[in-house]
């Protein structure tokens, strides 16, 4: 197979992203759905105590400086990049400095059976992240910080019902939207390794993500048996 036909059959990695997020990420998990009143009134009546629970647990495993865009924006040499890095990184700042607010307002986690072993579980997920995001694979850091501000959309509408059901006006997100992202994907990708390991980075930290919902979700079901 030539070299113009290789490229022909390997797919665009920006549609590529848009498909693992669609697929993967928060906006394809039920408990999210939930969270962010998305499947009609009645789900949308999510007891304040669940909010508290997501905002104190996404407040856990992204709250901290610096998150994985900040660790990629140091890992990251491609001048493609450079812009969008710099204005993700200023655009995470306020998201964490918004959910560190929510997050006070709410109130505390709900007590939960298993809460010490919860914790220690979102701290691994924390320093997974960690690590993925200062990988010196080329891609990979990126991948992770892509995925992020993508899937962070659907974290927001969770987030800003927490903040609507405590009286807070949500703060407009200042993340690179979603077409100069795709871009970017598009600018650095194109060549299989590193396209491989912009997915790779992305798949992890959707996975990561998932597993954050996965767990929110067992808490509410313990609660609601208790």
């Amino acid at each position: 197979m030539n070299e113009s036909a290789q490229r022909h059959q390997w797919k665009d990695i920006a549609d590529i992203l848009e498909a693992l997020v669609t697929a993967d990420g928060t906006g394809a998990h039920s408990y999210a759905h939930q969270a962010a009143g998305d499947q009609g009134m009645r789900d949308a009546l999510l007891s304040l105590s669940d909010l508290a629970d997501a905002a104190y647990y996404l407040c856990l495993l992204h709250g901290r400086h610096p998150g994985v865009i900040d660790h990629a924006a140091t890992r990251s040499a491609d001048n493609a990049a450079r812009q969008w890095l710099i204005q993700a990184a200023d655009g995470f700042a306020r998201e964490r400095a918004y959910l560190t607010q929510v997050t006070v307002a709410v109130g505390p986690a709900p007590s939960t059976a298993g809460q010490a072993d919860c914790e220690t579980t979102v701290s691994q997920q924390r320093h997974a992240l960690d690590m993925l995001a200062q990988s010196d694979r080329r891609g990979c850091a990126l991948g992770a910080a892509i995925a992020l501000v993508l899937d962070w959309r659907a974290v927001r509408r969770v987030l800003d019902k927490a903040a609507i059901r405590v009286g807070i006006e949500p703060a407009p997100s200042t993340l690179p939207d979603r077409a100069a992202t795709m871009a970017v994907a598009r600018a650095i990708g194109g060549d299989e390794a590193i396209d491989r390991a912009i997915q790779f980075g992305a798949r992890q930290l959707l996975s990561q993500h998932r597993g954050l919902w996965d767990l929110l979700a067992a808490r509410a079901q313990v609660r609601a048996r208790s």
